[in-house]
């Protein structure tokens, strides 16, 4: 444990819960792996989203594509946030210190504020635009921007162990 980091994470790596990460055999393991699984389906949900939304796959309907995977990008990312906070809980004090982890989270945020304004000002332009139309301005910014800020979270948290 690390005594530079606030102590309600000191007291979460302490923990029970902590503890029992930590000394299974299993679940600190079936949590990475589930990490990257979910990685994986987050990512290649919100690949074909983002594309669609850069111009790329124009012969799809961006409605069509957007119903489609949303609900795999939402189950990918739960996946991520439930087995993200079995790793976060095994070494709390550690990691909330770790400046790599501290970008990601700024990451995550950044991405979840950019999903924020398109659903707010550019989703209902879009939604029911036919295919080969030329999307709005605001949804190729926001499909690159996505693409960009998801693939930067992923490198952030793929880096986290080596500093």
């Amino acid at each position: 444990m690390t005594d530079a980091a606030p102590a309600v994470f000191v007291a979460l790596e302490a923990s029970a819960l902590g503890a029992a990460i930590r000394q299974s055999t299993w679940i600190y393991m079936a949590a990475n792996v589930g990490h990257i699984v979910s990685l994986v389906v987050f990512a290649g949900a919100i690949a074909v989203m983002d594309l669609r939304l850069a111009g790329a796959l124009a012969a799809t309907a961006p409605g069509a594509v957007l119903r489609t995977f949303r609900n795999v990008a939402i189950a990918g990312f739960a996946g991520l946030a439930l087995t993200g906070a079995v790793l976060f809980t095994a070494e709390a004090s550690h990691v909330i210190i770790n400046p790599v982890f501290q970008v990601k989270l700024a990451l995550i945020a950044l991405g979840l504020a950019n999903l924020a304004v398109f659903e707010f000002f550019t989703a209902s332009r879009v939604r029911d635009l036919p295919p080969q139309r030329p999307l709005p301005k605001a949804a190729r910014i926001a499909g690159i921007a996505s693409f960009a800020i998801w693939l930067a979270v992923a490198a952030a948290g793929r880096t986290i162990a080596y500093l």
